[in-house]
């Protein structure tokens, strides 16, 4: 739903505060302790959440982020699975904003209509897909958008200006902007270097900026919303989750809390001026 996210930006513009997303694989470590985590993450701070789709070859994403998927595959995870987990979060909490990000396989696999029929049933917002360029909106991003969802788009440190108009077609909710080159959870993002690329952004759109990569800090959480609508943060969410597994892989009595108490402290960035 188009409304959702686009009432949640204009709450947090209202507020005057940058937004704090959240990402975690679906189904990660498993299915159970995974709603779990995500029924969670709105009290703990988290103002839109963004839920990766596991697959089995995430080529644009880091070592923890890549052992997320696996475990959750491992764990008897599907897309049809992620969809019941926003089904159930749902019931519940009908006010926080859901992205699905991941990869159009799996989509293509379920078949196009079937999963924007059940995505939009089910109550994701929008759907950020790595490996669809805007030259292949014919493929999901134009029915997508038909059905009512968010088609969210990555801009990167190289998208030009002359690109930027492209990759801006046909987007809406917010434009997620790369703050940095290469695989998730590496490298640190520069305040300097996001606000610059921040205000080229806003010079050819006037949706949100959220800003991922590299963020793993309630200081990094604060830099980044102070120059962006958003700050994402995933691979420190996830290295979470991995830290609280037993030497079996599986959840203990901590992992939980563990997780949803990090994002408590990542939302200070955001809460407390």
């Amino acid at each position: 739903m188009t409304e959702r996210m686009d009432a949640r930006f204009a709450a947090l513009k209202a507020a005057r505060r940058g937004g704090l997303i959240t990402f975690l694989t679906a189904g990660d470590p498993n299915p159970e302790t995974g709603l779990e985590i995500v029924k969670g993450l709105p009290a703990a701070g988290a103002d839109i959440i963004e839920l990766g789709m596991p697959f089995s070859d995430p080529m644009a994403d880091g070592p923890a982020i890549q052992a997320s998927s696996q475990r959750a595959l491992a764990a008897g995870m599907t897309l049809k699975g992620t969809l019941d987990l926003v089904r159930a979060f749902r019931k519940d909490d009908t006010d926080t904003p859901v992205v699905l990000m991941g990869y159009y396989n799996p989509i293509y696999s379920y078949g196009v209509d079937a999963f924007l029929k059940d995505a939009c049933e089910a109550g994701v917002d929008g759907l950020i897909i790595v490996d669809l360029p805007p030259e292949e909106d014919g493929e999901l991003c134009v029915p997508a958008l038909n059905a009512g969802l968010n088609w969210i788009r990555l801009a990167t440190p190289t998208t030009d200006d002359e690109r930027l108009p492209t990759v801006l077609s046909n987007t809406s909710g917010f434009v997620y902007y790369v703050a940095i080159m290469g695989i998730t959870g590496t490298a640190s993002a520069d305040k300097v270097d996001v606000q610059n690329a921040v205000e080229r952004l806003r010079r050819h759109t006037d949706l949100p900026v959220g800003v991922g990569f590299g963020i793993k800090t309630p200081e990094d959480v604060r830099a980044i919303t102070s120059v962006a609508d958003a700050a994402v943060v995933g691979s420190a969410i996830v290295n979470v989750i991995a830290a609280g597994l037993n030497r079996d892989g599986n959840p203990t009595d901590k992992t939980v809390k563990n997780v949803l108490t990090f994002v408590e402290t990542l939302a200070t960035g955001v809460r407390d001026a």
